[in-house]
């Protein structure tokens, strides 16, 4: 595999002393299970997510991953897909089909289109390949934790567009009669839509209010994600989500 180029100052720089440390809602440190087959790197990824003061188990195999996660169950999960016994898609399955919900990002050197689209449907929260920034990294599940409903500070809004209605205390999504399940990021993305139904949004603006990071200008990540929510939402309907061209989305009422 190929290991993580090293930015000594950057990375530092957003781990300590820029941003607030982030807590579960008791207060204690935010537990991560970091799942490679690569020492090296989990060692170099364990470092940089100490900085942050949460606590970092670290697994080697498929086996030992699942065996960790339902014996004690993190707040977040990085996981590799090429692991000596099982992929990653296969530890997925078996986390997702046993336990609580966890927010999941694939950290893995494969980078094809169908790997991706695998591992975002099967239900991975986000996907980085390799190589890799460390400072992006921690940006990237700092947001996973920000859109993980147990974190999320309940409220009462509920949204409606048509006949697509959200819940953000239930954390509900429905199209007509049909319950829609969506990811931490799919559903912050989907409020986020709906709260500016109507309204053109582009994808930086999409990127800063749900990712709440800018990746650079990597908008594509966006589009990857509403391809996603719109064939959840839409397939087989009239369609709410729209492409605006040279601007981004919209979601509106049908006319």
């Amino acid at each position: 595999m190929t290991s993580a180029p090293v930015n000594e100052q950057g990375p530092r720089r957003a781990i300590l002393g820029q941003l607030p440390r982030m807590y579960r809602a008791d207060g204690s440190p935010i537990r991560v299970l970091l799942v490679d087959d690569e020492r090296a790197l989990t060692n170099l990824v364990r470092m940089a997510l100490r900085y942050e003061g949460w606590e970092i188990d670290t697994a080697h195999d498929a086996a030992e991953a699942v065996a960790m996660y339902r014996a004690n169950p993190p707040d977040l999960l990085v996981l590799d897909i090429m692991l000596p016994d099982m992929d990653g898609f296969g530890v997925l399955a078996e986390i997702r089909a046993s336990g609580p919900y966890t927010p999941i990002l694939f950290l893995t050197a494969r980078d094809s289109v169908v790997d991706r689209v695998t591992g975002l449907t099967a239900g991975g929260d986000d996907y980085m390949t390799k190589p890799f920034s460390l400072e992006e990294l921690v940006a990237r599940l700092r947001g996973l934790l920000r859109r993980s409903a147990y974190l999320t500070p309940s409220d009462d809004e509920t949204l409606r567009v048509g006949d697509l209605f959200l819940d953000a205390t239930s954390r509900e999504v429905k199209r007509g009669d049909d319950t829609v399940a969506l990811t931490s990021t799919e559903f912050e993305l989907l409020r986020y839509l709906m709260r500016n139904q109507g309204k053109a949004v582009t994808r930086q603006e999409i990127l800063r209010r749900v990712w709440e990071y800018e990746f650079g200008g990597k908008s594509s990540i966006v589009d990857l994600y509403v391809s996603y929510l719109r064939k959840k939402i839409d397939a087989g309907r009239e369609p709410l989500l729209h492409t605006v061209r040279g601007v981004g989305y919209m979601l509106r009422s049908p006319r």
